[in-house]
């Protein structure tokens, strides 16, 4: 199912100019054959000399053409004294001027056809208004001729594959990159080459570094299209402050899960502090972290706290085996070290179920004093019989079907009496089942570390870090094998009112979409309450009827168990009353008369317009569980009736519907359809929808419907 069109409509910070869809030119950022500097310096150390030294020291063999008027030679090629003069049209440049001159720069590579530039060039955007209209113009002048942009406030790009080093990066000079699968797209320039210099300085190889800077035109979105259509990357891992544009990261998401590239997301401004200060640094809007967990959640990425997190798992992800049904074998020397990765697994919810118990009988004939179950402790016999590390791990992938094998060796996996015997042991396994995850947890040289590697283990320190990038491997897997799911409703147009309407306005306007609730009536008169109350039954609930009073509880506007035509005359009168004295300035339009609904589950169902994703969808049960417990669940807009289902049951008190202790069985069924078409209602609603609270909705038992007792909506006027 796709959203990207409701996702865009109801975005405010959706971009929505037109802009360039060329993907080859894009493309070129990654792979070019040529590469002008303008501003180049002759110096290397400068940051207009850096990247031309860079390049030069690493072998890139495409052509750079430095750019600097008062220079013949720069690092001893050929200088041009301006873009025009160049030889020929280069496919990217790299623009090093003062602000004052970037955009004389800008449209001169534009005019000659350069595909797209990396702009170094800061102060605009970030420093305020007038930077921002000045950054405009950039982009104006780039889209006349169709070229695209890195930036401004870039630190750059690196394609270490290709030897392309579009950066003035210092941390290059600690170790440059070595080439491998992982891309790394960061929003904040000195993070993101901090990420390149930890995974260089980790042995993890890189396929891209990419620094976005203010994206005044290319975003972390594009960028993310970018490395999934570069056949070099296998896994991508995203830093953001901000996102700037939903839909494209959104369709640069799916794109990676179709692909079966796994991303990772450090996505940080979870605080109240750090929202603030992701926005002042990069002019974004962080939005609700719940949304954001949820829409990451629901696009497969894994999202994680410490950029240790994110190096293990791309690590290990680099191996290409996602299991989607991911369960945990685990092979050790140390009873102890079994328990902690047994109480790491069950932190994390990855399963680690016992060996089969004619396997566990067969080991312990092999071993007396192993314990077989799971974790397999094979004890310090193994020094004495190495073999039996091959045979056990053998067992528990063969017997036990685990897809995962953690093996835990300590320091003796360093140890030179023992290192190479085990790792042809553990190759023996490991040959034998090649689409199994392997992991060790052990210590040893950075030169024996890397021979393991080479044989196929994935290399942990610490086995509970291993835990969690094992557990991250199902992940992906479960989102690689998600099916695609069932399309939303189709609700018609809505044409919202121009202010907030009453209740029952509101639920007339929902009827529309299908979304049902009791039997009522708007009367304007006592005789017609009782009238009312005498045709729908009794019992009845009365509430007052007005568009300023959106919250009619707390002012004693609903009464109940109203059961004849008495009550309905003295609770007419007392709430004409109560809204009177309540609130002088509201308009009073009568009273509610609704059946009075008996035996259903309390539930909410509502809708939040988010500032980054647009409407938002939300359920769970009513009463405390909302407001104490906070069990709800939260999904992207709009969606089909599985992906509703899905939501139910998902939160904790879902027993409480599913008929736990007796009790009957709600109709999840009525209310997995009333969910899917409120989330269809809200896109169609488009931006000036803020908010919809259908609370109680009544899922009554199964087979009996579900229906809104109340309902709020609050629009902008």
């Amino acid at each position: 199912m796709s959203t990207a069109k409701s996702t865009a409509a109801a975005s405010p910070t959706s971009t929505t100019r037109a802009r360039p869809s060329d993907r080859s030119r894009i493309a070129k950022l990654l792979n070019p054959n040529s590469v002008a500097v303008i501003g180049a310096s002759d110096d290397p150390s400068r940051i207009g000399g850096r990247p031309i030294s860079y390049m030069r020291s690493q072998g890139y063999a495409g052509k750079i053409f430095p750019v600097n008027p008062n220079r013949a030679t720069v690092q001893g090629l050929t200088a041009y004294p301006s873009v025009a003069a160049l030889p020929e049209t280069p496919d990217v440049a790299i623009v090093i001027v003062p602000a004052s001159a970037a955009l004389e720069s800008v449209t001169a590579l534009a005019e000659r056809g350069c595909a797209a530039a990396i702009l170094f060039t800061s102060g605009f955007a970030e420093i305020g208004p007038e930077g921002a209209a000045a950054q405009a113009k950039l982009v104006e002048a780039a889209h006349a001729h169709g070229m695209r942009l890195i930036g401004p406030n870039s630190l750059g790009l690196i394609n270490p594959c290709k030897h392309f080093y579009g950066t003035f990066a210092t941390g290059c000079e600690l170790a440059f990159p070595k080439a491998g699968g992982v891309a790394i797209i960061s929003q904040s320039g000195a993070y993101g080459a901090h990420l390149m210099a930890v995974a260089t300085a980790n042995d993890i190889g890189l396929s891209a570094v990419i620094l976005t800077g203010n994206e005044a035109d290319l975003t972390v979105g594009d960028m993310l299209q970018m490395v999934v259509d570069d056949p070099d990357t296998k896994v991508i891992m995203l830093y953001s402050e901000g996102i700037k544009e939903a839909a494209g990261l959104v369709a640069g998401l799916e794109a990676a899960r179709r692909a079966r590239k796994p991303v990772l997301m450090m996505k940080v401004g979870r605080s109240a502090v750090g929202s603030a200060a992701a926005q002042s640094h990069t002019a974004s809007i962080a939005g609700d972290d719940r949304v954001t967990d949820a829409v990451l959640k629901e696009l497969g990425v894994v999202r994680v706290q410490t950029t240790e997190q994110m190096l293990d798992i791309a690590r290990l992800a680099t191996r290409g085996v996602y299991p989607a049904n991911n369960t945990l074998g685990v092979i050790t020397v140390s009873g102890g070290a079994g328990v902690i990765i047994s109480d790491a697994a069950d932190a994390v919810g990855l399963p680690m179920p016992a060996m089969p118990q004619a396997s566990q009988e067969r080991l312990l004939k092999l071993l007396p004093f192993a314990a077989p179950r799971n974790p397999v402790d094979v004890t310090a016999q193994y020094l004495n019989e190495m073999s039996l590390i091959s045979t056990f791990t053998d067992a528990l992938i063969a017997e036990g079907k685990y897809t995962s094998i953690l093996g835990f060796f300590t320091y003796t996996g360093g140890v030179a009496s023992i290192a190479p015997r085990l790792r042809e042991q553990l190759k023996i396994a490991r040959n034998k089942h090649p689409d199994c995850i392997f992991a060790l947890s052990l210590m040893a040289s950075r030169d024996l570390i890397r021979q393991y590697e080479e044989d196929g283990f994935a290399v942990f320190e610490d086995p509970s870090r291993a835990v969690v990038a094992i557990e991250a491997m199902g992940q992906f897997g479960r989102a690689f094998a998600k099916p695609a799911g069932l399309p939303a409703p189709i609700v018609g147009p809505v044409q919202l009112p121009a202010s907030n309407p009453s209740e029952a306005a509101a639920k007339q306007l929902l009827a529309s979409a299908g979304i049902a609730s009791a039997p009522e009536e708007v009367c304007t008169t006592i005789d017609a309450a009782v009238r009312a109350a005498e045709k729908i039954g009794f019992p009845v609930v009365m509430k007052i009827v007005s568009p300023d009073i959106l919250h009619k509880s707390e002012i004693g506007g609903v009464l109940l168990d109203i059961v004849d035509a008495d009550g309905v005359r003295a609770g007419f009168n007392l709430l004409m009353q109560r809204g009177k004295t309540a609130a002088p300035q509201a308009r009073l339009d009568g009273v509610l008369v609704a059946k009075q609904l008996k035996g259903g589950v309390e539930c909410i169902l509502g809708i939040h317009q988010d500032p980054v994703f647009g409407p938002v969808a939300m359920f769970g049960l009513g009463g405390i569980f909302v407001e104490i417990l906070q069990d709800v669940v939260l999904h992207r807009c709009p969606f089909g009736t599985d992906v509703a289902e899905q939501m139910i049951r998902s939160i904790k008190g879902a027993p409480l519907l599913e008929g736990a202790r007796g009790r009957p069985k709600a109709d999840i069924k009525a209310l997995a359809e009333m969910l899917s078409r409120l989330s269809a209602f809200a896109v169609a609603a488009g931006p000036r929808l803020q908010s919809i609270d259908l609370n109680p909705v009544l899922a009554m038992p199964e087979g009996q419907g579900a229906y809104a007792v109340d309902a709020v909506i609050e629009v902008t006027e």
